[in-house]
């Protein structure tokens, strides 16, 4: 179970011990069969959601620590949980044990002219670091998916949801307990002392892979000091392209559920581009969405000349993951200014055009570096669960391994099995 968060003097000792532990429990959950570990997941769904109650009072501890430190509401935002999102988690958990196992599948087969049989099958990864900030869901998600692929997870939450993440926490390791399996497979560790993503870090022969979830420093201080591989979650300064053949309707109702309807999460927009050729006709119509809607508008000096309600955006601001009700806004002459300026900006996380024109839509495909690209749908869609795989660890913003949403299959990795009758290499 978590330890009690009193008396942790040596930091090191204590994740020495969650960390040593988590690698022996991952050598028994990599043996578990698909079975067992659906069966886990279920019970732990079961667990959410007999404990609403206590989650919730939990989650109020935290939620009264993200106030006094001074968190805007989009964060504060991210953290609550009331009796929907705890219910999402628990069907996240159902809908992870739902999936085809991601353990044991052939994803290759080859005979050599020796008679060598060569087979490649998926595997875990082993033990997988997660750090991540605020989001408590995020502890469900990941420690679900960690079961699901028979990875062993060790957890560093943000030190908002540290009450929240520790019941979420007891809830996985009881349904890891019902079918036998270590509870060490899966902790969080009990202490919001930075010191101990240090320890994370350089856990080379404890930790096989670290996947950092929040903002920007936190990005940049795992890539920067890692000793252990990452696979990044970066941020998502994510854009909106209106192009000149967009329905005007829709533009409008895409542009505000990309900003609006959470806008401190990943996958909320950040950027507007606009068609040139359409701007005074439908920006002011965009802008009104928006500013009904609280946001706070920064743009080109072109665009201000269209609306006055456009603040005038630094350079700074095309580049910015704003996570609240701020939007930059730019005219750009055609695709072609609109894919240098995405490619140039953003964070490679996810891109969105809206068109009726499907050339169009191709010719943004093709030319956007991004995990995620969209043709007529909100960014906000940038979800694992809304990708069919139940849940996410994150959006992998790089091209090594994984790209786009983490799931139970981008948290395996493989081997090969050769099978002879008696072969010698001369």
């Amino acid at each position: 179970m978590i330890a009690s968060l009193k008396g942790i003097d040596d930091i090191t000792a204590v994740f020495h011990k969650i960390a040593t532990s988590a690698r022996d429990a991952s050598r028994a959950l990599a043996t578990a069969n698909n079975y067992k570990r659906n069966k886990a997941l279920r019970h732990a769904a079961a667990s959410i959601r007999n404990r609403t109650e206590d989650l919730k009072e939990e989650n109020a501890k935290d939620m009264a620590f993200g106030r006094e430190k001074g968190l805007n509401e989009a964060m504060l935002d991210r953290l609550a949980l009331d009796d929907v999102r705890i219910e999402d988690m628990a069907t996240g958990l159902e809908k992870v044990a739902a999936l085809p196992d991601p353990l044991g599948r052939v994803l290759g087969e080859w005979d050599q002219p020796n008679g060598l049989k060569f087979t490649r099958v998926s595997i875990p990864l082993g033990v997988i670091g997660i750090i991540y900030e605020s989001r408590p869901n995020v502890t469900a998600d990941a420690g679900g998916l960690c079961l699901k692929s028979g990875n062993a997870a060790v957890l560093r939450g943000g030190s908002e949801s540290l009450h929240s993440s520790g019941k979420i926490v007891q809830c996985l390791q009881e349904g890891l307990q019902s079918v036998g399996l270590p509870d060490a497979a899966i902790q969080l560790i009990p202490s919001r002392d930075r010191a101990v993503v240090g320890e994370m870090l350089n856990a080379v022969d404890l930790i096989d892979i670290i996947i950092p979830r929040g903002g920007q420093s936190l990005t940049e201080r795992v890539m920067t000091e890692s000793k252990v591989p990452t696979l990044a979650h970066l941020i998502g300064n994510c854009h909106i392209y209106i192009h000149r053949d967009a329905n005007v309707e829709m533009a409008r109702q895409v542009t505000t559920n990309a900003k609006l309807r959470r806008p401190g999460i990943c996958g909320a927009a950040e950027s507007l581009l606009v068609d040139r050729c359409i701007g005074r006709k439908i920006l002011p119509l965009l802008l009104d969405d928006l500013v009904d809607g609280g946001c706070t508008i920064r743009g080109d000096m072109e665009s201000q000349a269209i609306d006055k309600r456009i603040d005038l955006a630094t350079e700074e601001d095309w580049s910015r993951e704003y996570l609240d009700k701020i939007i930059s806004v730019k005219l750009v002459s055609n695709i072609e200014e609109a894919v240098i300026h995405i490619n140039q900006y953003g964070s490679s996380h996810t891109e969105a055009i809206i068109t009726e024109n499907d050339e169009a839509a191709e010719q943004f495909f093709s030319g956007i570096d991004s995990g995620i690209i969209l043709h007529n749908a909100s960014t906000q869609f940038a979800d694992g669960g809304e990708f069919g795989m139940g849940a996410e660890i994150g959006i992998a913003t790089g091209k090594l391994h994984a790209r786009g949403p983490v799931g139970a299959e981008q948290l395996t990795s493989y081997k090969y099995l050769v099978r002879g009758s008696g072969q010698i290499r001369s």
